[in-house]
């Protein structure tokens, strides 16, 4: 039997697990946080049949795995086919419906993740071969525009490599806090972490330009929800200049490049797929086949229903 999780948010009137003067509440919520979070990459999958067609057991299951570690791996028989139905339907089962249009996505706001060189994706890590570090999705968003939800769906992996580490950043909240509050203090300064502005080209033509950006590393949502922005990268980013900040920052990369129990790896195959409220994640480098590597990504506003 799974342990009970205990909610992500405390009921309205009553003081969140969030709140650093909310020691005790904290402690109930992290102990079942921590027992009821998969050890096993195995633990987040749920095989289907096709992502558009869940059965309720199927969808009760994802759901399970969303609530107890903030994402699920389904297991699809959709193979290779490029439909890019299958992860907007499967997201819209899930709540997902409100689709960041960010500059590097296809017209339909689905972003086809493959090696691209032209003009509008060149120098974007994403459309390329090369590793990618622990990161969120939408670090550079605007507070409006934070990604909450996040879909991966595999038509074909590369020949090698391409695989995915993954850390419920509730995890490392805990993580972090129980070896010093003051660093999620810290953490949660509106000033925390700036990405410099960014000019590019527009999908339409042109430049856009992306404003500098700042914004705490955790935050906590209106509905109670705990949300983080975060990226690993050493270039073309700002942290707060502050002995408590530069202490915080180095617990928090400590935490995210020492293996530990939740931390979880594994590459996905045709007709699979990640569903996740953003959780912390990497990509190792990988090398292409006469087939190449596309993996569809879907950044979602919303976060999955009913965890």
């Amino acid at each position: 039997m799974q342990p009970t999780l205990a909610p992500a948010a405390a009921p309205t009137g009553t003081p969140s697990p969030f709140d650093l003067d909310n020691a005790d509440g904290y402690a109930r919520w992290r102990d079942a946080r921590l027992a009821a979070a998969p050890t096993r990459l195995a633990d987040l999958v749920v095989e289907v049949e096709d992502p558009r067609q869940l059965t309720q057991a199927q969808f009760d299951a994802i759901l399970d795995r969303c609530r107890r570690a903030n994402m699920a791996i389904y297991v699809g028989r959709t193979g290779e086919d490029p439909g890019k139905s299958i992860p907007v339907e499967l997201g819209a089962r899930f709540g997902l419906h409100r689709l960041d249009h960010n500059p590097g996505a296809d017209e339909d706001a689905v972003t086809s993740l493959k090696v691209q060189t032209d003009a509008r994706h060149r120098g974007y890590i994403p459309y390329t071969d090369r590793p990618i570090a622990w990161h969120t999705d939408g670090y550079y968003n605007t507070p409006e525009r934070q990604i909450h939800g996040l879909l991966l769906h595999c038509v074909h992996p590369a020949a090698a490599g391409g695989a995915n580490a993954l850390l419920d950043h509730e995890i490392v909240y805990c993580l972090v806090r129980d070896r010093d509050p003051e660093f999620i203090r810290a953490l949660m300064h509106p000033e925390c972490m700036t990405i410099p502005a960014n000019e590019g080209e527009a999908p339409t033509g042109g430049t856009v330009t992306r404003a500098e950006q700042s914004g705490p590393v955790f935050s906590v949502r209106p509905d109670g929800r705990l949300h983080m922005r975060y990226t690993n990268r050493a270039r073309n980013i700002r942290w707060r200049d502050d002995p408590l900040s530069a202490a915080a920052v180095d617990c928090l990369k400590t935490v995210l490049h020492t293996p530990g129990p939740w931390h979880l790896e594994g590459r996905l195959e045709p007709g699979w797929g990640l569903i996740c409220n953003n959780v912390l994640h990497t990509r190792t480098g990988f090398a292409d086949g006469p087939v190449p590597r596309l993996i569809y990504r879907a950044r979602y506003y919303d976060r999955i229903a009913g965890t």
